[in-house]
């Protein structure tokens, strides 16, 4: 129970800490139940979309609801995206790229990066209400799930004291592993209509690619990496839905 909200009050900013004061070892710990809180996003996305959708065009209700679950996680991941365009973009040796990614300033890759994200983020009000729910809502959890292997695979790429959050994740154990795939799965499995199953994939791929270029950049992936792993992986997952709904 300490995890979960460990991990409720880490990636939101939703005011979990008044039901209870978590261990910070419990932050550790976050990663696995990353899918978890993908739920609760997610869900409030959609959930923010379908009542704007109401009253609003579906294009408006779209942009609110995006809207909304900037507030709830606090730009938590998109932060994280800019500092890693920032960083990628703009150093040439793994210490250099660190260092810009740590840089609390924004520069003109991460400016970019974020504008384009953006702009293809909207393009998914060209789905109907009844199929752009679910498919936001799978795509929440299903990309917050692959994306939390990553610490898995690399280590962290600073020592944990110079951590923005002065807190490094551990791996995850195998009965931690089996919860965050069930997490992950179970939404696409109900709410994805099977069309649209293909579209999982994407995110796999994205994130094989990912942690191969921050494995030859960094050796190994830091905060800000994670986040931007989700969006991206997100994102090339409505775009693959988005082409199977247009063909």
């Amino acid at each position: 129970m300490d995890r979960i909200l460990a991990t409720l009050m880490f990636f939101t900013r939703l005011p979990f800490w008044r039901i209870k004061q978590v261990d910070a070892e419990h932050f550790k710990h976050v990663v696995p139940f990353w899918p978890l809180a993908g739920w609760l996003t997610g869900g409030i996305m959609v959930g923010v979309l379908w009542l704007s959708a109401q009253i609003l065009p579906l294009s408006t209700a779209w942009l609110i609801a995006i809207v909304a679950r900037l507030l709830v996680t606090g730009c938590l991941h998109e932060d994280g995206l800019a500092d890693f365009f920032d960083g990628m973009g703009g150093g040439v040796t793994r210490e250099r790229v660190l260092t810009i990614m740590k840089d609390s300033h924004i520069g003109t890759y991460g400016v970019i990066g974020l504008i384009i994200y953006f702009l293809l983020l909207i393009q998914m009000s060209a789905f109907p209400l009844t199929l752009l729910c679910p498919i936001v809502f799978v795509g929440d959890v299903w990309s917050k799930f692959v994306s939390s292997h990553i610490i898995n695979i690399l280590p962290y790429a600073r020592k944990e004291e110079d951590a923005k959050n002065k807190t490094v994740y551990q791996r995850m154990s195998a009965i931690e592993a089996f919860i965050g795939a069930l997490l992950g799965t179970i939404p696409a499995v109900v709410f994805l209509p099977q069309t649209y199953w293909p579209a999982l994939l994407a995110p796999v791929a994205v994130f094989i690619l990912l942690v191969w270029l921050m494995k030859q950049r960094i050796q190994g992936y830091t905060g800000d990496c994670c986040g931007a792993l989700f969006l991206i992986c997100e994102l090339s997952y409505l775009l693959t839905c988005l082409v199977i709904h247009h063909y």
